[in-house]
Formats: C-alpha cells, structure tokens, sequence
C-alpha cells in the first residue's frame, strides 16, 4: 500500500462504506483485485484513522502488543478482525504469522530478534603457535611462486615466434 497516496486510500474508503465489493473497488481505483480485498479487509480491521496512516511507514508492534492480541483470538473468543482493530493491527499477514509463532513457541516466540548477521560462535582466535604461522606462511609463498612461474609461461608463451601479436 505504501504506493498509493493518502488521496486514493480516501476514495477506497468513500467507496467500500458505500458497499462496493472487491472488484467493484479494484476498478474504480485501477488497482489489483488483491489489494482491493487487502484493503476492504484492513479497513474493516483497524478503522478509518489506521487505514489512512498505512503504508506512510512500516510499523512495528511491542511483544506485549502481539501477546495482548494472540491471547483475545486463541482464548478471549474474538474474532480475527476484533482482535486486531482492538489492538490496531493493520497487517492480517503479521497478525497470522505471531499466532503461528505463540502456538509453535509460546510468548517467547513473540519477542524481538536481534537485528544483522549473527556473531561467530566463541570469542577471539586462539593466538596460533610458531609452527601454525610457519606453515601459513609457506602456503603463501608457495602460492605467490606458483602464480610468478604461471605469469612467466605465459607472457614466454606471447613472444614466441609463429604466433600473432596481440
């Protein structure tokens, strides 16, 4: 949603409370019939002022939020849509994606994760012994001669005679 400008989510909602359905909405406003059913959904979800305010920013929601809300659908008896215009939840994806992870993992499963690339396992390396740096450092050498005998083949390779200039 986050394409379509405050003025265009307006007209949707002029247009579903006067009782337009999906492809209805989708044709007036030259969008997808799958943001037209998204959007009928959010709207009836988390109400006039939410709906407007979506896609201006991606929002994010406290684990306590997501537990208050997991907890009204699976053992308050409200629906999927109480439960999240209670609670503001403009997202029907994230909403089913927390109540999957409460029944996989519990409450714990709701809370934040670290944000990046995980850190190596284990701390600073072992400083390595005289022999280990010996012996890298033989491997390196042998690489850079190597590579020296390949370069010296083949530029002798460039200047013999019956071949073409490059």
């Amino acid at each position: 949603m986050g394409r379509h400008d405050i003025e265009v989510r307006r007209k949707a909602i002029e247009l579903i409370d006067s009782g337009c359905g999906r492809a209805a909405l989708a044709s007036a406003l030259a969008i997808s019939d799958g943001i037209a059913e998204h959007w009928i959904h959010a709207y009836e979800a988390v109400g006039r002022e939410v709906f407007l305010g979506m896609g201006s920013k991606h929002r994010t929601y406290a684990q306590e939020t997501k537990l208050a809300a997991v907890l009204d659908l699976l053992e308050g008896g409200l629906t999927r849509q109480e439960a999240m215009s209670r609670h503001a939840i403009a997202s029907l994806t994230a909403f089913e994606r927390w109540v999957k992870a409460y029944r996989e993992g519990g409450p714990d499963a709701l809370a934040p994760r670290p944000k990046g690339r995980p850190r190596k396992a284990g701390g600073p390396p072992e400083p390595k012994t005289r022999e280990q740096e010996l012996e890298a450092e033989n491997r390196r050498l042998r690489a850079e001669v190597a590579y020296l005998k390949k370069l010296r083949a083949l530029e002798a390779g460039r200047r013999a005679p019956g071949r073409g200039a490059r």
